[in-house]
């Protein structure tokens, strides 16, 4: 599938997932997602030069899976119920990346019964929802990995005592780099496209979607 209808899915996915780590940092008694204009599926307040725009052309070059990430915005954990809330806040962004997955192969199995559309446009909404699958299990892995500013960074700083946390989070300034550096050497397989072709594959055998 062209990226021309790639990317605008992979912003509408990081869009749910900026929109659900918002919600649920306010749920917990944070603002600052409000503050700052990100409670919206609106795309362009998330974007990021280098993990919305480089990262997945860099992807659509050397014929990787699209993967990219979102402006993130600070948490501010002194607002928090809990100071260990910020793990459950940044765990919202992933498991959204599952629901939006699960949503649409359940709606690729509807469109694919009922036949709402002529073949021609079914074809179509079947292609961008397999698409959509598979490109929401692959973000929820990735964004676990333990490096700035992806989610799994904040789940093992809000888990880390203090002093192993600034140390930790100096590697920040550098990570994105160390992202596309995987990416382009193919060192992600095991941790990030193994365990998303296993939840397809899973999806599959329930009769949801297939290829």
């Amino acid at each position: 599938m062209e990226w021309i209808v790639q990317l605008p899915v992979l912003l509408f996915s990081l869009a749910v997932h900026e929109l659900s780590t918002g919600l649920a940092a306010f749920a917990k008694g944070d603002r600052s997602a409000e503050e700052q204009g990100r409670l919206t599926l609106n795309p362009i307040p998330h974007m990021d030069p280098f993990g919305t725009i480089f990262v997945p052309l860099l992807c659509y070059s050397l014929r990787l899976p699209m993967l990219g990430w979102a402006k993130p915005f600070p948490v501010d954990a002194g607002k928090l119920s809990r100071p260990r809330d910020v793990v459950e806040v940044a765990v919202a962004g992933p498991f959204a990346h599952l629901a939006l997955a699960l949503v649409m192969a359940v709606s690729f199995k509807v469109s694919a019964v009922v036949h709402v559309f002529s073949p021609a446009f079914e074809k179509i909404v079947l292609d961008v929802l397999v698409f959509g699958v598979s490109l929401n299990l692959v973000l929820a892995f990735f964004h676990l990995l333990p490096l700035a500013p992806l989610d799994g960074s904040r789940v093992v700083s809000g888990l880390l005592p203090r002093r192993l946390r600034e140390r930790y989070e100096r590697h920040a300034p550098y990570a994105g780099y160390l992202l596309a550096g995987l990416l382009a050497a193919r060192l992600l397989d095991p941790v990030v496209m193994a365990p998303a072709r296993a939840a397809l594959d899973v999806l599959a055998r329930a009769g949801l979607i297939h290829g």
